[in-house]
């Protein structure tokens, strides 16, 4: 059969991301999921309870839960999360679904991986908004879930960093600068040399409805 090949769906996002294990360890427990859906795309981080191979196992079984549906409500997807990691040692989870047609990315984060929102609208009302995080163990113990939406426009950054991270990485906006670049700078300046440490940039490339 004969004809034009399909376009390749435009990505939502462009993104970067740096990470290394703790010295002497051979893998990290720290890992993150970019996974497109139809008119959108899930990104997120998973920070597995203390590290070593039993906590990258957990960031594993959470990797593949969150690829096999990523479409889904963001609650929903924790809480599968929640049930296929019982038998882990859990980990810190956040997440956040980007949605072209609405213009919105839905986050909600359990634990200490931390996110923050950076607007290209350097005069908007609120530049720079940061995920609430809620008290809790993703495999072992679930806080009451709610997640919170936002309007983002082509151009915004979201970032989420695992606490292997010190808290200085958001003071400098990430706005305009490469993916690659902004993750690798941030772990270089602001990683703690006791702990696994990841950061996933991501800048929104689509357009609001």
């Amino acid at each position: 059969m004969s004809g034009v090949p399909a376009a390749h769906p435009r990505p939502l996002l462009d993104w970067g991301v740096a990470t290394r294990a703790l010295t002497g360890e051979s893998e990290s427990g720290d890992a993150c999921v970019v996974a497109p859906f139809a008119g959108g795309v899930l990104a997120g981080v998973i920070d597995g309870l203390g590290h070593g191979p039993e906590a990258a196992e957990a960031a594993r079984v959470a990797v593949a839960t969150l690829k096999a549906n990523p479409g889904g409500q963001v609650i929903d997807l924790v809480r599968s999360c929640h049930e296929s990691m019982r038998r882990t040692r859990g980990a810190a989870l956040s997440l956040a679904s980007f949605h072209e047609a609405t213009g919105t990315m839905t986050w909600i984060g359990v634990g200490n991986v931390e996110g923050a929102l950076f607007r290209i609208d350097r005069n908007a009302a609120r530049p720079r908004d940061a995920l609430m995080l809620r008290s809790g163990v993703v495999g072992y113990q679930l806080p009451p879930l709610r997640a919170a939406t936002h309007q983002v426009h082509a151009g915004d950054v979201l970032l989420l960093v695992t606490d292997g991270i010190s808290s200085g990485y958001y003071n400098r906006s990430p706005v305009g600068h490469a993916t690659q670049e902004t993750a690798d700078d941030i772990l270089k300046r602001c990683g703690r040399p006791n702990d696994d440490a990841l950061v996933l940039v991501a800048t929104y490339l689509g357009g609001q409805a």
